[in-house]
């Protein structure tokens, strides 16, 4: 766990964290927190995040109760976790966001529609966020730090529950400042229009798991079961495997690297998280397209990059150079 004595140092470090915000996003810190959304927004956001939570509630019981769970369902959820999820972590983070490496047009927007249908928001609205945590990480202005002032274990939970879901309510959904933080994504039109009919995507990623089991079982309950599986379960998993990497990693692992926040290394999440979870590593070096940089921390999104280099999909990857890594070693 991160001690505040330790993040109170890392705030006071003037110069590795003026640093870090130029190599984060190269806008000026601002800190601006944004005003409460609309009522509309909130019912929605609430929508996205109970709905998958009782559709999981659901197929637990059912589960107990009747059993009936085959390969058919397994595949769906973990074949849907890691298409989507890749999709997140390879799309929306590591190419999008901080433009770790470059690919040609038709694969770039497979990894948008995969991150789309993960259903944790459209892409600019989700980079726009993500690069706002980097400018203000676990600082007055960070989306979701789980570093509320104060202390206890009450305060460690506030600031667990916030990183994880709490957030999601604040208004940084309604207000992402696109202009701001995303104006080289608004440039493509590709992003634009993903963006404008992410619902689209958001439905498609249901309709899938649903057709698939429905016509392979036959009949309602059958397509019923594809979508409570692939569908709601596995957006329950995708959802809080991603959240814990704004909460856990930056309360509960290891640091390898000077940064200015609390980031850490969890090898948990970062197993679960397809790589993700060296979060610390990530942000000691924000544009790498590898997270896990010693050779045991598995990162699964890596392997399918390097992978993707080596059929010449993918280029400019980006890595920190060894004279680099020494300089940020704790």
């Amino acid at each position: 766990m991160v001690p505040e004595s330790t993040l109170d140092d890392l705030r006071s470090d003037t110069a590795l964290q003026e640093s870090d915000t130029a190599g984060r996003s190269g806008i000026p810190v601002a800190g601006t927190l944004p005003a409460r959304p609309p009522l509309a927004d909130q019912f929605a956001m609430l929508v996205a995040v109970v709905v998958p939570f009782l559709g999981t509630l659901v197929a637990a019981a059912l589960f107990w109760t009747h059993g009936g769970v085959g390969w058919l369902h397994v595949g769906l959820l973990v074949g849907g976790w890691l298409a989507t999820g890749l999709g997140i972590t390879i799309g929306f983070h590591r190419l999008l966001t901080h433009r770790g490496f470059e690919t040609y047009a038709l694969i770039r927007a497979f990894w948008m529609a995969m991150g789309a249908m993960a259903i944790e928001g459209s892409p600019l609205v989700w980079c726009a966020i993500h690069r706002r945590h980097h400018e203000h990480s676990d600082l007055p202005g960070d989306p979701h730090s789980p570093h509320p002032r104060g202390g206890g274990w009450n305060s460690t939970l506030r600031g667990l529950w916030n990183a994880q879901v709490g957030w999601l309510f604040a208004g940084y959904w309604s207000d992402p400042q696109l202009r701001r933080y995303v104006p080289d994504l608004l440039a493509e039109p590709s992003l634009v229009w993903v963006d404008r009919y992410y619902y689209l995507f958001v439905l498609i990623s249901l309709a899938i798991p649903t057709a698939i089991a429905g016509l392979v079982g036959g009949g309602v309950n059958a397509a019923l079961m594809g979508l409570l599986w692939g569908g709601l379960v596995r957006v329950f998993l995708t959802h809080h495997i991603t959240w814990s990497i704004n909460s856990i990693c930056h309360v509960y692992g290891s640091r390898m690297f000077r940064t200015a926040d609390g980031s850490t290394n969890n090898a948990l999440c970062g197993i679960l998280g397809l790589g993700e979870g060296w979060h610390n590593n990530h942000h000691a070096f924000p544009t790498s397209a590898r997270h896990g940089l010693a050779w045991w921390q598995f990162d699964a999104s890596w392997l399918v990059i390097r992978l993707m280099q080596a059929c010449r999909l993918a280029w400019d990857v980006k890595l920190p150079s060894p004279k680099a890594i020494a300089a940020r070693r704790i």
